[in-house]
């Protein structure tokens, strides 16, 4: 009887230590991100005005505001998005839907993903430069680092899209099969429409991971700061923007600081979206 009482003793202490370690992580974590994000408002928000968002850039960033620099960011996603979504989504419907899932041609998409989901952005950077920017003689433009990062949001779209359509039941198919309904009615007219938050989640998190992308801009869009004409003028994005201000401007700190609190403030509204698309599936799973 003691032995078995010094057993459950260790276990309730080793329990509470599990669970100590795992707040202190939580903490760990969350107070980091204040921290920044303190020294970010604490450095910008008195450089941050309706002018600084209206304005584009003079003297090089120190004065003005961002307004080109957010039209070539919106552009370059614009590009990224469109392109990456219809690939995407489509392997993803291939791999679910018209692939069996221990087939050699699906195993070696899904290790292509994976592969690619692993690639440092420097080295898409590199390969856009050398593709899109040289090869096909789009140069530094918003065309081309928007092409670059359409191929880094691919694993990222078509891995949460795969797992999107997999989550929807079996019997959903099955149904729509005793009802007469070819394989495309079903996937337009149900099997979409139940995936559609995940699809959702997939676009919005991968849209946060281009919008703060640095290195693959670095050698595709350019470093110019005035208002973009066409999808063929050189755009700096906000990323890119600010590691020009904060590493090659003398005096560029403070406006750097504005520009990276508005680059957390839309990474923070673009999560915030994804998190109320994820509660909103859950809730609906649990209803139905």
């Amino acid at each position: 009887m003691h032995k078995m009482t010094n057993i459950h003793t260790q276990q309730i202490l080793r329990d509470r230590a599990v669970q100590f370690l795992i707040y202190a992580s939580v903490v760990l974590v969350s107070a980091v991100f204040i921290w920044i994000l303190t020294d970010l408002v604490r450095g910008g928000v008195a450089h941050l005005s309706w002018e600084f968002l209206m304005e584009s850039p003079r003297d090089t960033g120190r004065a003005g505001g961002i307004a080109s620099i957010l039209v070539s960011t919106l552009l370059i996603l614009l590009v990224a998005v469109l392109t990456a979504v219809p690939v995407a989504w489509t392997t993803a419907i291939l791999l679910v839907e018209f692939v069996a899932i221990d087939s050699v041609f699906g195993k070696t998409v899904r290790f292509s993903l994976h592969v690619l989901a692993g690639v440092p952005s420097i080295v898409f950077g590199l390969f856009g430069n050398a593709f899109f920017s040289i090869y096909l003689g789009l140069g530094f433009s918003i065309l081309s680092g928007g092409l670059t990062l359409a191929c880094m949001l691919l694993p990222i779209l078509a891995s949460t899209a795969e797992a999107g359509l997999r989550a929807v039941p079996c019997a959903y198919r099955m149904s729509a099969s005793a009802l007469g309904l070819t394989r495309t009615a079903a996937l337009v007219h149900l099997i979409l429409p139940v995936a559609a938050p995940v699809l959702a989640v997939g676009l919005l998190l991968g849209i946060g991971r281009a919008l703060a992308e640095t290195a693959a801009l670095l050698f595709t869009s350019g470093y110019s700061e005035r208002m973009p004409d066409s999808l063929l003028d050189s755009g700096r994005a906000l990323a890119l923007h600010i590691f020009d201000l904060s590493m090659n401007v003398p005096g560029g700190d403070t406006p750097a600081y504005a520009s990276a609190l508005v680059l957390v403030s839309l990474l923070l509204c673009i999560n915030v979206l994804a998190m109320k698309f994820a509660h909103g599936l859950h809730r609906r799973k649990i209803m139905t």
